[in-house]
C-alpha cells in the first residue's frame, strides 16, 4: 500500500479516537510533502480541537492564500477570532466569506452556516459563542470564548454541572501577560489561550522596562510561542495538490467523519471522567489541554505536575515536553525549559515549535548566538513565520545585529502588517543604523496601528531626545500619561529630559511622582539625586544616594548607577562642606584623592576607593560646623544685570548638531565663566601692558619683540609623575587672581589656571559628569588613560559624533598611506607595505573594508604640527578600530595622555598663551579697530586647535574650550555674537585637521563675520566678588526668573 494511503487511513483513526495531536503530526507529514488546501483546513480543525486558535488562524490565512473563496477556512478562522475574544475581527473574516459565498456555486450547508452567525452576531451585538455544532466544519466552539471549551468529546473538571449535564462555562477569554522579569531581566508573555512567545497574528500587546542598557521587552514579545502543543508546522511546499486514484489517499475533510460522532455527543450530552479515561489518547490529549489553559491562567506548579504525569506514561511526549517547558520558563527555571525543549527535539527533530521555544528561552538566559541558531531553525518548518521573524528581529536588536534585525521585522511585518511590536523595534533598530527618517516613519506606524501603544510612545520619546528634538519628545511624553496617568517610565523621560535641558527643579518634580509610583526605580533615585545635588540641596540628595545605594539590583546597568551614587555621593558631600567658602576653594582636582577620581571616571566597583582613600566627612559635620548654612539668593540689580549678561554670551556654545540638547544651566555656565575669564586675562595683559611700558621702551623703536622658541622653557618642575602637579598649576591663589611678575614677557596667570576657571565651573554645575585633569589621576596617568570617544559601536553609529566619520576614515588612510604602518593593540608595528595591502586600504569605504585589509585590532595616531619648535610634529589623536565583541567594528578616537605627550603640549600650550599675550599687549593693547585685531584672534584659535587636541580632561574638553575662547575674545574686546552653524564640531574640526592654520581658516569664516567690538561688557559686575561663595555659585546655577 502506498505511504500517502497508509498515512491518510491512519490520520482517519486518530481522528476517530480522537488523539488530535498524533493527527496533526500525520498532518504535518503530509503538508510537508503536498500543500493539500484540505489538509490545511483539516490541520486547522485539530488545532482547534485543542483550542490552538493561533495556529487555527496561521492554517486559514495560508488555505486562503491558495483558495480566497474558500468557506470552510472563513468559518474555522472566524470562530477562532471569537474564542480569542476578537469579536469584530471574527465578524470581519465570517462577512468576507459570505460575501464570497453568495456570488458563487458554495456548499449550502456552510452558506447557511455563515448566515446564522452573522444573524446572531449582528442581533447580540457581540458573537455568540454556543454550543453550535458545525455540520460542515465539525468545529465546537467554547461558550463566550471560554479558555476550556466544552467541547462533545471532552469535559474539565472545572466546568459547571448540572443534573449530570455540561454547563456552559461563562469565563471570558484572556489576553494574559506575564511580567515575570528572567535572570537576565528578560520577559516571558502568555497571550490569550495559548502559551505563546510571539505575538498574535493581529495584535501585539506590549510594555517596556529599561535594563540593560536597553528597552527590555515584558508582554509582547515574548519568551514562548503560541502553542503549548507541540504540533510544529512542517516547513510546507506550496503547489497543486496531487491527484490520487485510491479515495484513501486524497485529502479529506474531518467534519464528515466526525458528524455522526458530534450529533450523537449533541443529543446525549452526557460524559464522565471513567468514560473518558476508557480511552488512553483521549485522555491525554484532555489532560494536555487542561495543562496549557493553566498555563495560560498563571498556574504554572499546577501546569507541572499535569505534565508530569503525562510524561510519566510517555517520557518522551514532545506534546507535554514543550508544556511542561514552558510552565518552566514562565518560573524562570529557563535551564529546565531548555532541557525539555531539547528533550522534545530529540524526539521529534522536525518540532518546530520546541525549536523556537527553545530559541525563546536562550535569548533570556543571553544567550543570543545559540538563540538565533534555534530560531533560524524554526523557520525551515514554518517559513515567513511573522511570529518566528518577529522574535528573531528582537534577538538580533538585543544581539546588536541591527542590519539582521531589520531584515527579519522588515520581512515581518511585510507578512503581519498589524505588527505594531514588530514596527516599534524596526524603528529601534533604524535608528541604531543611523536611519533616523525611516526609523520615525515607522515608529509613527506602529502608533496608527494603536493609538494606546505605550511601548511605541516610549521608543519614538526616546527616539526624538536622542535626537535632541525636545519638543517633540515632551509631546510624546503628554500622549503616554494620556493613556496611562500613572505610568512610571514616562515620569523618568521627562526628568531625564528637564535634567538634560538644565531644568533641574522641574526634572525633581517629575521624578518624584515616578518614585511615588515605583519607590524602588533606581533611575529615578540616581537622577534625583543628581538635580538635588547640582542646585544644592544636599540632604534630599545624600537621602537618594543612600536610597539607591540600599537597593537590590537585577542587571549590571543598575550596578553602574549605584557605583556612580557612591562617588557622587561623596563629591556631594566635599562640596557641602565647600558651601560657605570662597568658590576659589572648590577644587575637586586638588582636594580629592587620585584613585577616588580614576575610579569615579572608570565607574568601578568602590571596594578598593572605600579601603584605601579619605572619606568626606558626613553632612551633619557640615551642618555643624556652619558650613551648610542656607544663603539667600536675592537677585539684586548687579546680579540680575551679570546674569542676563551671561546668559546671552553662554548660549553661543550649542552645537546645532542631533544629539545636542539646549541646556541653560550650561549657558549660564558658560556665560557665567568666560566674563570671569575675560575679567582675569584682563588683569593679566594690563600687567603685562605695565610691564611693556616701563620696561621694553628700546623695543617699541623696533616694532614687536622676536621671540626665540628655541629658548621656550615650560614653567612646569614636575610633570609626568603620577597625580602631579606643575608648580603653577591648580593652586588657587594664581588661579582666581593675577600674582606679582615673575619674569619678564611671561604671563603672570599659566595656561592651566585660565583653562581651570572654566573647568571647575563646569565641574560645579553639573556634579554627575566626572570632569578632572587626567594628569591629577593615580598611576593611569603614565599607563595613558585619556578620552575615549566612539563613532561607531559594533554597527551603531553614534548619533552625536558619527556626522565626522567619514572625515575621520580620508584622515587615518592619509596617515597610513604617509607612515605605511599601523599598531596593534600591544603598541607593536603592523607594516602595510606588502602584499597591496596599501591599495586595499586606499580604497576603503568602511569599517569592515578597512578592518579586512589591516586584517586585525589597530590604532594609529595623527598628529599636529608645533609652532613653538619649527618641523616637530606632537601626537594628536589616536584613530582606533577593533572587532566589536558581538557584530561589527568599534571606530572611535581615543587621546592618552601619557607623561611624554603632556611634556609636548604643555610646551606648545604655554607657547600659545605667550603668544597670545605678547600680540595684544604693546602697541595693540586696548585696541577697537578690528583689523589691528586680526593677530590676536590668530593666536587665539592657535592655542585653542592645541587645546583640543591635547584632550587633557576626562570629558568636557569640548566645551571648556569654546568657553575659554569665548573668553579671550571678550578680553580683547570681540564678542561673538552669532552661532555655531549647523553640522559643525568645533572640537572635531580641531582634532581632524593636521596644522593649526588649516583649522584657523575653516573656522574663521564663520567665526569673523560674527565678531563685534564691544567694551561695554566691561561694565559687568565682577564675577568672583558677587558670586563670591560655593553657594551664591550653585544658586546663581539654578536660579531662574522665570
Amino acid at each position: 500500500m502506498a505511504p500517502a494511503v497508509t498515512e491518510r487511513m491512519e490520520l482517519a483513526k486518530l481522528c476517530s479516537s480522537k488523539d488530535w495531536s498524533k493527527a496533526i503530526r500525520v498532518l504535518d507529514s503530509l503538508l510537508s510533502k503536498s500543500c493539500a488546501i484540505q489538509d490545511l483546513c483539516n490541520r486547522a480543525y485539530c488545532y482547534s480541537q485543542l483550542e490552538l486558535h493561533k495556529h487555527v488562524i496561521k492554517d486559514c490565512d495560508k488555505a486562503l492564500q491558495l483558495d480566497p473563496k474558500l468557506l470552510q477556512a472563513y468559518i474555522l478562522k472566524g470562530r477562532a477570532f471569537s474564542a480569542l475574544g476578537r469579536k469584530e475581527e471574527a465578524l470581519s473574516v465570517w462577512e468576507q466569506g459570505y460575501e464570497y459565498a453568495v456570488c458563487q456555486c458554495a456548499d449550502l450547508k456552510q452558506l447557511l452556516e455563515l448566515e446564522n452567525l452573522l444573524r446572531i452576531a449582528k442581533q447580540n451585538g457581540s458573537i455568540s459563542c454556543q454550543n453550535h455544532v458545525m455540520e460542515s466544519s465539525g468545529l465546537s466552539v467554547p461558550a463566550s470564548g471560554s479558555v476550556v471549551s466544552t467541547k462533545a468529546s471532552e469535559i474539565s473538571n472545572e466546568n459547571g454541572k448540572s443534573n449530570g449535564k455540561i454547563k456552559p462555562s461563562s469565563k471570558p477569554s484572556k489576553q494574559l501577560e506575564a511580567h515575570d522579569k528572567l535572570q537576565n531581566g528578560s520577559n516571558l508573555n502568555v497571550k490569550g489561550d495559548e502559551v505563546s512567545g510571539s505575538q498574535s497574528n493581529k495584535k501585539h500587546e506590549s510594555h517596556s522596562t529599561k535594563t540593560n542598557g536597553m528597552d527590555k521587552k515584558l508582554a509582547g514579545k515574548s519568551m514562548l510561542n503560541d502553542s503549548s502543543d507541540s504540533t510544529m508546522d512542517s516547513s510546507v511546499v506550496y503547489g497543486e495538490p496531487s491527484d490520487f486514484s485510491d479515495i484513501c489517499s486524497e485529502s479529506f475533510s474531518l467534519s464528515e467523519i466526525q458528524n455522526e460522532l458530534m450529533d450523537e455527543a449533541n443529543r446525549s450530552k452526557k460524559f464522565c471522567v471513567a468514560r473518558i479515561s476508557k480511552n488512553k489518547s483521549i485522555n491525554v490529549d484532555f489532560r494536555l489541554s487542561r495543562g496549557i489553559a493553566q498555563v495560560n491562567d498563571g498556574k504554572y506548579a499546577y501546569a507541572i505536575s499535569i505534565f508530569d504525569k503525562i510524561l510519566e506514561e510517555e517520557p518522551d511526549y514532545p506534546e507535554a515536553l514543550i508544556g511542561r517547558g514552558t510552565a518552566y520558563a514562565f518560573q524562570r527555571e529557563l535551564h529546565a525549559a531548555i532541557a525539555d525543549f531539547t528533550k522534545a527535539i530529540q524526539s521529534n527533530p522536525s518540532a518546530g515549535e520546541a525549536w523556537k521555544r527553545r530559541g525563546q528561552a536562550r535569548a533570556a538566559l543571553g544567550e543570543s548566538a545559540k538563540a538565533i541558531a534555534d530560531l533560524t531553525k524554526a523557520l525551515e518548518f514554518e517559513p515567513n513565520s511573522a511570529d518566528i521573524l518577529h522574535e528573531r528581529g528582537i534577538v538580533n536588536f538585543k544581539f546588536k545585529d541591527f542590519k539582521a534585525a531589520v531584515e527579519d521585522l522588515s520581512t515581518c511585518v511585510e507578512v503581519d502588517k498589524d505588527n505594531k511590536s514588530a514596527y516599534t523595534y524596526l524603528g529601534l533598530a533604524l535608528s541604531s543604523l543611523g536611519e533616523y527618517k525611516r526609523a520615525e516613519e515607522v515608529h509613527m506606524k506602529a502608533i496608527q496601528i494603536d493609538q494606546n501603544f505605550l511601548e511605541a510612545w516610549t521608543h519614538l520619546t526616546q527616539f526624538y531626545q536622542e535626537m535632541a528634538n525636545s519638543e517633540k519628545a515632551l509631546q510624546c511624553i503628554h500622549e503616554i500619561l494620556n493613556i496611562d496617568g500613572r505610568f512610571a517610565k514616562a515620569y523618568h523621560l521627562r526628568g531625564l529630559l528637564l535634567h538634560g535641558m538644565g531644568e533641574h527643579r522641574d526634572a525633581i518634580k517629575e521624578l518624584s511622582v515616578g518614585l511615588s509610583i515605583e519607590s524602588s526605580n533606581i533611575e529615578c533615585l540616581y537622577l534625583r539625586a543628581s538635580c538635588y545635588h547640582a542646585i544644592g540641596e544636599f540632604k534630599e540628595a545624600v537621602k537618594d544616594y543612600d536610597a539607591a545605594l540600599d537597593l537590590e539590583l537585577d542587571s549590571m546597568e543598575k550596578f553602574v548607577l549605584q557605583c556612580l551614587a557612591f562617588y557622587q555621593k561623596e563629591i556631594a558631600l566635599y562640596t557641602a562642606s565647600k558651601f560657605n567658602t570662597e568658590f576659589s576653594w572648590f577644587d575637586l582636582d586638588g582636594d580629592i584623592d587620585p584613585l577616588f577620581k580614576e575610579y569615579w571616571c572608570k565607574k568601578l566597583h568602590p571596594k578598593n576607593v572605600c579601603e584605601k582613600v579619605y572619606r568626606q566627612p558626613p553632612l551633619r559635620d557640615s551642618l555643624r560646623k556652619g558650613k551648610l548654612k542656607k544663603q539667600e539668593f536675592s537677585l539684586t540689580k548687579q546680579k540680575a544685570v551679570l546674569l542676563q549678561a551671561a546668559d546671552s554670551i553662554g548660549k553661543k556654545i550649542q552645537y546645532h548638531c542631533p544629539g545636542f540638547l539646549p541646556n541653560r544651566r550650561q549657558y549660564r555656565m558658560a556665560g557665567l565663566a568666560a566674563i570671569e575669564i575675560a575679567q582675569k586675562v584682563v588683569k593679566v595683559w594690563r600687567s603685562l601692558q605695565n610691564e611693556w611700558k616701563h620696561s621694553n621702551k628700546g623695543a617699541q623703536k623696533h616694532g614687536k619683540k622676536v621671540r626665540r622658541k628655541e629658548k621656550l622653557n615650560p614653567p612646569s618642575q614636575n610633570r609626568g609623575g603620577a597625580g602631579c602637579s606643575t608648580s603653577s598649576f591648580l593652586e588657587p591663589s594664581i588661579s582666581c587672581s593675577a600674582v606679582e611678575d615673575r619674569s619678564y614677557g611671561r604671563p603672570t596667570m599659566p595656561w592651566h589656571s585660565l583653562y581651570s576657571l572654566a573647568v571647575k565651573w563646569r565641574q560645579i554645575s553639573e556634579p554627575c559628569d566626572p570632569v578632572v585633569w587626567v594628569n591629577k589621576l593615580s598611576e593611569e596617568f603614565n599607563s595613558g588613560f585619556g578620552s575615549h570617544t566612539p563613532l561607531i559601536l559594533g554597527q551603531a553609529k553614534v548619533v552625536r559624533y558619527f556626522p565626522n566619520f567619514q572625515r575621520a576614515l580620508n584622515v587615518a588612510k592619509a596617515v597610513i598611506k604617509d607612515n605605511k604602518y599601523v599598531r596593534d593593540k600591544n603598541d607593536n608595528i603592523i607594516n602595510l607595505n606588502e602584499n597591496g595591502k596599501l591599495h586595499e586600504i586606499m580604497n576603503a569605504e568602511s569599517c569592515s573594508d578597512l578592518y579586512k585589509a589591516v586584517g586585525q585590532d589597530f590604532w594609529l595616531a595623527t598628529w599636529c604640527n608645533s609652532m613653538a619648535f619649527e618641523g616637530k610634529r606632537l601626537e594628536g589623536t589616536r584613530i582606533c578600530l577593533v572587532k566589536a565583541d558581538q557584530i561589527g567594528h568599534d571606530f572611535a578616537i581615543r587621546t592618552p595622555c601619557t607623561p611624554s605627550r603632556w611634556e609636548d603640549f604643555e610646551v606648545e600650550m604655554t607657547s600659545a598663551w605667550e603668544a597670545l599675550c605678547e600680540a595684544y599687549c604693546g602697541e595693540n593693547y586696548g585696541s577697537t579697530d578690528f583689523d589691528v585685531l586680526e593677530n590676536v584672534r590668530h593666536a587665539i584659535l592657535r592655542m585653542t586647535y592645541y587645546w583640543y587636541n591635547f584632550m587633557p580632561l576626562s570629558r568636557g574638553t569640548a566645551v571648556v574650550g569654546f568657553v575659554v575662547l569665548l573668553g579671550l575674545l571678550l578680553a580683547a574686546n570681540m564678542e561673538f555674537t552669532g552661532s555655531i552653524p549647523e553640522g559643525v564640531q568645533v572640537d572635531w574640526e580641531a582634532v581632524l585637521e593636521p596644522d593649526p592654520n588649516s583649522f584657523i581658516s575653516s573656522i574663521k569664516s564663520w567665526l569673523y563675520p560674527s565678531l563685534k567690538i564691544n567694551t561695554s561688557w566691561k561694565g559687568y559686575p565682577d564675577v568672583a566678588s558677587t558670586l563670591e561663595t560655593t553657594g551664591l555659585v550653585v544658586a546663581a546655577l539654578s536660579t531662574y526668573s522665570d
